[in-house]
């Protein structure tokens, strides 16, 4: 499927027929006849192709004076995989969008941080997406509102400013106009609403959708294992974890379900609510097409097996690019426990207290800055190993070192491999999990090497890298396959 502006009509129209949800997300189908929008699973009887029309986006839809479908809700629909899959200037921009930025810095803030005048940024999204950057804005705030308006009791009035909104009448205006109701009119659609927290203030209980098939086996036992006291935990059958926010911070509780992922959020400004949603889908690779991924790793014959046992695998991510890089720094050439014990140091020491009336986290994990306040001199760990770590936490303090979902892959990679004590290891596992590079790949890991030689698959890094060509782009969803041959826990998913 194509995602440029130059859909594949026939493509398109098959699958809307077919109501085939692998697709919601990758394009919206917009009905002539209705003025509607759906997504392609759309539980209605499909209208005649000569009166659907197919947008890029849900914001060129609404840009076309199309309104959300009532039954299908497009707006809930996973996000298209292309953005986790690309790192040009789209991508990058789309990245940044959910994360907030037009909403906090506005257009010339977003082409500040991709490097680009906002008339180039505006033309490139317009071109591909059929909506400039304060479209594609109001959609998100469109699509937070009512997710507040549906699934908490707070005021009108709190959830226009928690969704980003200027204000009240902008609030109403959006609302009516995306979804063909009143905020009044949405709210009373659904017939239990719950109290706003359910009793913890600012609290929220969420449904993160994903594309089948889903195996959070992998997924969730990779983050409990390494998880970092404090930071981190697993809890009655929930990943836990603190968020560092742009407003605020906030506690996050995801839950595995079949067909969703049952978030929890307490947040101490709802302003922050797009964000954190936008981090815990990265997180967990929520918008990742997992057909599109595992089809072409069952054309390597040693690998098909691994991935017939366990489809729709995900790369465990992060939610704060920069603590990953310090982690890897950290848990280079030690064992997990021992990467875990030199992070809970670090938190107890320098990062933010903060209170958990839930469960047992107790801080944020440490800043940049507050970490390249720290004197070497105390850190439990080989000399060469602390110029590493010193020097990565000044970059990244200062502004040298950007590590972001703007990042541009490439040029990530060239300035850590610069760095002392990284080699490509380190900097492929910081691609994988902190830049979100599908296509990452770590041949000289133990583990991959070691899983690669039962498989009967090359075991030197050369030889390796040379058979996973055929597994490109997608050789950081190998390594979760073939990671998943050990017994190591962050295999299985916690009891």
């Amino acid at each position: 499927m194509q995602t440029a502006t130059h859909l594949d009509r026939e493509h398109c129209v098959r699958a809307v027929q077919s109501k085939d949800a692998r697709f919601d997300g990758w394009f919206y189908t917009a009905v002539l006849t209705t003025g509607i929008y759906c997504r392609p699973s759309c539980p209605v009887v499909p209208p005649k192709p000569e009166n659907m029309t197919f947008h890029p986006s849900a914001a060129a839809c609404q840009q076309a004076g199309f309104r959300a479908c009532k039954r299908c809700r497009p707006d809930t629909s996973p996000g298209s995989p292309e953005w986790n899959l690309r790192a040009d200037l789209v991508a990058r921009a789309m990245r940044l969008i959910a994360d907030g930025v037009v909403d906090r810095e506005g257009v010339p803030g977003l082409a500040a941080r991709l490097g680009y005048s906002t008339r180039q940024v505006e033309r490139q999204l317009l071109a591909e997406l059929g909506a400039g950057p304060l479209a594609l804005a109001r959609a998100q705030r469109a699509q937070t509102a009512r997710l507040l308006i549906e699934t908490t009791a707070l005021p009108m009035a709190e959830i226009a400013f928690a969704a980003g909104f200027s204000s009240i009448r902008t609030f109403n205006d959006t609302v009516r106009e995306v979804f063909a109701l009143s905020p009044s009119e949405l709210r009373d659609r659904v017939p239990a609403r719950r109290a706003p927290g359910d009793g913890t203030p600012g609290t929220l209980s969420l449904r993160l959708p994903f594309r089948a098939p889903l195996n959070p086996s992998n997924l969730f036992g990779h983050l409990a294992a390494t998880a970092v006291p404090g930071v981190e935990e697993w809890r009655d059958g929930a990943y836990r974890r603190t968020l560092r926010l742009p407003y605020g911070h906030g506690i996050v509780a995801l839950t595995p379900r079949p067909d969703h992922i049952a978030c929890r959020l307490t947040l101490s400004d709802l302003r922050d609510l797009p964000v954190a949603i936008s981090r815990c889908r990265r997180l967990l690779d929520l918008d990742a097409d997992p057909v599109a991924v595992d089809d072409p790793l069952r054309t390597d014959p040693l690998l098909a097996p691994l991935v017939d046992e366990g489809p729709g695998r995900r790369v465990p991510r992060t939610v704060d690019e920069a603590e990953f890089a310090v982690r890897a720094v950290l848990g280079q050439q030690v064992s997990t426990a021992a990467a875990r014990t030199h992070a809970a140091r670090l938190v107890t020491s320098h990062g933010k207290p903060l209170d958990d009336p839930e469960g047992g986290l107790t801080h944020l994990f440490p800043s940049p800055e507050a970490l390249a306040a720290v004197d070497p001199e105390t850190l439990a760990m080989p000399r060469t190993r602390r110029t590493t770590f010193t020097t990565l936490v000044r970059q990244l303090a200062d502004g040298t070192l950007h590590l972001g979902v703007e990042s541009d892959w490439a040029e990530a990679r060239a300035r850590l491999l610069d760095l002392p004590g990284f080699g490509p290891w380190t900097v492929d596992v910081i691609a994988m999990r902190a830049l979100g590079d599908p296509d990452a790949f770590l041949p000289t890991d133990l583990g991959i090497r070691r899983a690669a030689g039962a498989l009967g698959l090359p075991s030197t890094p050369a030889a390796l890298t040379a058979r996973a060509e055929a597994w490109r782009p997608w050789r950081a969803y190998a390594v979760q396959y073939l990671w998943a041959t050990d017994s190591h826990p962050i295999n299985f998913l916690p009891v």
